[in-house]
């Protein structure tokens, strides 16, 4: 398989999502690292947003509650390059309503091979990296001719009808 590098900026996009019970591990973690993600640019989904914007008095792209879209539009975000990593403070013990848009989520962060933290020693260890704050190209598939098959086989499926 062919890859492509997609460069990704000293200047990180960094989504942060937390389920209801992880939302206060979310916020300490926010909190002890503050001086780092003011650094870069920060999106969030419904509540998260506003808490964390309030908490740290720093700007946070706000989208949907998750359960009302949200981690569908992080998700979005993922596969338009516009999102560097995710750190997502997951439940594992708590049944989610919006499960499917979770998985989703997770997902697309593995199809574009973005970085993501599911809880705290992972996310302290993704921040501290030297890769951080410098330039990093990460390859991703090229799905070039994946999207041209697609196209091939509807092709001839039209002209057989």
């Amino acid at each position: 398989m062919k890859y492509q590098k997609i460069t990704m900026n000293p200047n990180k996009k960094i989504a942060l999502v937390a389920h209801d019970n992880k939302k206060r591990d979310l916020l300490e973690w926010a909190r002890f690292n503050r001086d780092l993600l003011a650094h870069h640019e920060i999106f969030a989904t419904g509540t998260t947003g506003f808490i964390l914007e309030r908490e740290l008095n720093i700007p946070i792209h706000k989208l949907q509650s998750g359960p009302l879209g949200g981690d569908q539009q992080i998700g979005a975000k993922i596969a338009e390059n516009e999102i560097d990593f995710l750190i997502f403070f997951w439940d594992p013990l708590e049944p989610m309503p919006h499960d499917p848009d979770v998985k989703a989520l997770l997902r697309m962060a593995v199809v574009w091979n973005i970085p993501i933290a599911c809880n705290r020693a992972t996310a302290d260890f993704m921040v501290s990296s030297p890769l951080m704050d410098s330039e990093y190209e990460r390859l991703v598939p090229d799905y070039q001719s994946y999207r041209q098959r697609r196209i091939e086989w509807e092709h001839q499926s039209l002209q057989e009808a």
